[in-house]
């Protein structure tokens, strides 16, 4: 038995594709099923080949079979999950393998994010006649962007010996002339084995080796990992050659895998936030996985359009708001020196049955996958574990102590913040950050129109965060909607001139206090993105500095100049590029 079946793009949300009305907000189960002709050397009993089918990712809870039996379960839609399917592989070799996936998209209070379904029943029984559909409900959520469902991002199947390396943990410390990269790392099938490690930069060049499942690599002369703008040559990685060899069976295993790596530190001060030991300032943005039809899908065309777009802001940092980002995404933020605060899907916490035991759990198994995928990348420089969390009720303070001490035990080496919009004297969260990261919409939500309280309130802002935490401050989201070309003057809300006055509010005081203790700015938003509908939303929220179509609305060029003046306070520039070398 089965209902409507449609040809599914992947990877793809799949709420956009179709002219289908249902389908654009449906809730519950959608199935996917491929076959695919596995390669008959991965079959062969004579070499102890292990298949492996890996998600990307996939909104919400997945639950995947291979040729009819079930190989994994996963609760969580941005971040990456696996299946041995060996033995199944090889019991039918000469058949295609039968992939089938069940995906649910329904959030409830103990999901991340969380959300609620709510029956929608006639109010009174003197109504006449029904005001709903029977059995009718909707999806309730506390967050401000669509709920997009699919498989969003790439579905493969890879191989590895029977005895194979699982996990790789690097960390690096360095001074002037030298650099040590400690690492670790965990082979799976055999305690019998042998590991050797060589170190190469850029350029193809031995620099350092090692043996062993554990130790350290001393780089004479290290080129450091610099962000983009705070230096000449920002973005710089070294090679991790790891290769492990076996025995099993009478055969000869061997397993390469080469993990790109950045030398850098990171330090949080009273004031300041150092990279290098160096003052870093964050002048970036706010970005979605969203785009027309194929929503939060991967697209690699987009993905460099936006990446472009950054360079050409100079923006160098971004936070992924609010959830893992593509690992093709952070690839790219690695190897371009682009700053990432990585952020969980810890958005629209509001609820006191959201921060029960439950919840908890979720939320610390959540932050283990997400460092176990990020731990080793260089642009990351540190974790976000919530999004305006209602972190004034009195449950969150130790929700989060936990959550962070728990992120903290996982990775010492980068600090940890939560994203509030709460009272500075009302949040049970605070203490536990490194750094405070405030929302904060002046003249908007509130004393809407008015942007002549902006000083006196931002400033306020600043000034009580920080003589009541003493801890650097970032200013995590501020903005204003505009629509594409209307245009007002004097300056009225949803014109561009309205959205460029906000930002220049905002930066006369951002220019007042980062000589103190603020260390960022990050607009909301990089683009218009696409949200629930409402009164106050016409086709999305229209934050965005470029269009959904990533075309320049008059604040971009507001924030371009304003982020190449800070950039050009120091003296590292990026060259010129005077032509172009493109690269399939």
């Amino acid at each position: 038995q089965t209902g409507p079946v449609i040809d599914m793009p992947v990877p793809a949300s799949f709420n956009d594709i179709t002219q289908d009305p249902s389908l654009e907000n449906y809730i519950g189960w959608v199935w996917y099923e491929k076959e695919v002709l596995l390669p008959r050397r991965w079959l062969q009993d004579d070499v102890p080949t292990r298949v492996v089918l890996r998600f990307g990712s996939a909104h919400y809870y997945s639950i995947v079979w291979v040729n009819g039996v079930q190989v994994v379960e996963h609760e969580g839609g941005h971040l990456p999950f696996e299946a041995d399917i060996s033995s199944i592989a090889r019991s039918s070799p000469e058949v295609p393998c039968r992939i089938t996936v069940a995906l649910n998209n329904t959030l409830t209070p103990y999901t991340l994010p969380p959300g609620s379904i709510q029956y929608m029943t006639d109010s009174t029984r003197r109504v006449a006649k029904a005001l709903y559909p029977k059995n009718y409900f909707v999806q309730n959520i506390k967050f401000d962007f669509f709920n997009y469902a699919g498989i969003h991002r790439p579905v493969v199947l890879y191989t590895t010996p029977s005895v194979y390396i699982d996990d790789i943990t690097v960390t690096t410390a360095s001074s002037e002339s030298i650099a040590m990269v400690q690492y670790q790392v965990s082979v799976v099938g055999s305690t019998s084995y042998d590991l050797t490690l060589s170190l190469r930069d850029q350029e193809g060049k031995v620099v350092a080796t090692g043996d062993g499942p554990h130790g350290e690599l001393k780089v004479l002369n290290p080129n450091l990992w610099w962000p983009y703008l705070m230096h000449e040559n920002p973005g710089y990685r070294y090679f991790l050659e790891v290769k492990m060899q076996a025995q099993a069976n009478g055969a000869l295993l061997e397993d390469v895998y080469t993990l790109p790596i950045g030398i850098r530190t990171v330090h949080v001060t009273s004031t300041q936030f150092l990279i290098n030991g160096k003052p870093f300032y964050f002048h970036g943005v706010n970005k979605h996985e969203d785009a027309d039809i194929r929503g939060k899908g991967l697209d690699w065309a987009l993905i460099m359009k936006d990446f472009n777009l950054l360079r050409w802001l100079g923006a160098n940092s971004f936070r992924t708001s609010h959830y893992p980002y593509a690992e093709e995404i952070m690839d790219l933020c690695d190897a371009y020196g682009i700053v990432v605060i990585d952020e969980c899907p810890g958005v629209g916490i509001k609820t006191a049955e959201s921060f029960g035991n439950k919840s908890l759990q979720h939320h610390l198994h959540v932050m283990e996958e997400l460092i176990r995928r990020d731990k080793n990348r260089p642009s990351v420089v540190m974790w976000s574990v919530a999004n305006e969390p209602a972190s004034e009720l009195a449950l969150a303070a130790f929700y989060f102590k936990t959550v962070i001490a728990h992120t903290k035990a996982l990775d010492p080496s980068r600090p940890v913040t939560f994203v509030t919009d709460a009272n500075y004297t009302l949040d049970h969260g605070a203490p536990y950050v490194d750094v405070i990261c405030v929302n904060s919409y002046f003249s908007w939500y509130h004393d809407s129109g008015h942007l002549e309280v902006i000083p006196l309130q931002l400033t306020a802002q600043f000034e009580n965060w920080y003589k009541t935490y003493q801890k650097p401050i970032i200013q995590s989201e501020y903005g204003a909607d505009s629509v594409p070309g209307l245009h007002s003057d004097p300056p009225l809300m949803y014109s561009e001139e309205y959205q460029k006055a906000m930002l220049r509010e905002y930066h006369s005081v951002f220019d007042k206090k980062r000589k103190e203790y603020v260390i960022g700015e990050l607009i909301w938003n990089f683009a218009d993105f696409m949200t629930n509908q409402g009164t106050t939303r016409v086709l999305g929220n229209k934050k965005g500095i470029f269009t959904r179509q990533r075309q320049p609305k008059s604040a971009a060029f507001v924030l371009r100049e304003r982020y190449w003046k800070i950039a050009n306070e120091s003296s590292c520039l990026p060259p010129i590029i005077k032509s172009h070398a493109l690269f399939l």
